[in-house]
């Protein structure tokens, strides 16, 4: 079988399956686990799929840039926003993770909710200035252009001081088995500190960042609370979670 149809074939077992496992392959193809872990290899490069130990996983379209991710689900996104708006309660002190379906999260805040938002994105204390009553406490670093955050040793240091009540979380992939990732290591740093230093974790998550994963892991599935996702979301895709103790939000 030629290269060009091989990997033909795992990317359409990827797209039936879900997950291509590396022994299974190289047993079906009639080919060494080594040339199936070469083509993999390669179709990652190509941004086909994400490797991971034994094989691989769909990768995540919300790896784009931000600009990119605004015209991803725009839908999914706005109805995630209102129903984890609803979750912030009078008095609160919450984390907003940056990206785009956080930005609608505070969009659907109502405009006299007293509460202090922690944030190290410059785009959602810019939206939250239409929100008087809330007070905003912007975290520092080096901005990380790709998703409009601050990153670094000084985010780090300033969530160290704060317990919140909740921490709203973007990421870009959500996976049972691996968990819950993005695509930058110093931005999943800041991720994995501030669901560290929240009384709950809830992560947002549009259609398109489900069963798909992303080169750098925040946190497993055990350490959230919650995950609110679209009311279209298939049984199949949240029964895993389910099975884990974890509360579902369908929005």
């Amino acid at each position: 079988m030629l290269t060009s149809q091989r990997k033909r074939e795992l990317m359409d077992v990827l797209r039936r399956d879900g997950r291509i496992v590396a022994t299974q392959m190289s047993v079906e193809l009639g080919v060494s686990e080594d040339t199936i872990r070469r083509d993999l290899r390669e179709l990652a490069k190509e941004g086909l799929l994400q490797r991971v130990h034994g094989g691989a996983l769909p990768t995540s379209p919300a790896l784009a840039d931000f600009a990119a991710r605004q015209q991803i689900t725009p839908d999914d996104k706005a109805a995630i926003g209102r129903a984890a708006a609803a979750m912030v309660q009078p008095g609160q002190v919450v984390f907003v993770d940056g990206g785009t379906t956080c930005t609608q999260l505070i969009r659907a805040l109502p405009r006299q909710l007293r509460a202090t938002v922690v944030t190290h994105s410059p785009s959602i204390a810019m939206e939250l200035m239409a929100h008087p009553e809330i007070e905003v406490i912007m975290l520092g670093g080096r901005l990380f252009r790709h998703s409009i955050v601050n990153v670094g040793a000084a985010t780090l240091e300033a969530i160290a001081q704060i317990r919140a009540d909740t921490y709203f979380m973007g990421v870009t992939s959500v996976h049972p088995e691996a968990g819950l990732a993005t695509g930058d290591f110093e931005e999943a740093g800041v991720k994995r500190a501030m669901c560290q230093a929240a009384a709950d974790t809830i992560v947002l998550a549009s259609s398109e960042k489900l069963a798909t994963a992303s080169p750098y892991r925040i946190v497993g599935m055990s350490e959230i609370s919650g995950i609110v996702l679209p009311a279209t979301t298939s049984p199949e895709l949240m029964q895993p979670y389910l099975d884990m103790g974890i509360a579902l939000t369908l929005a």
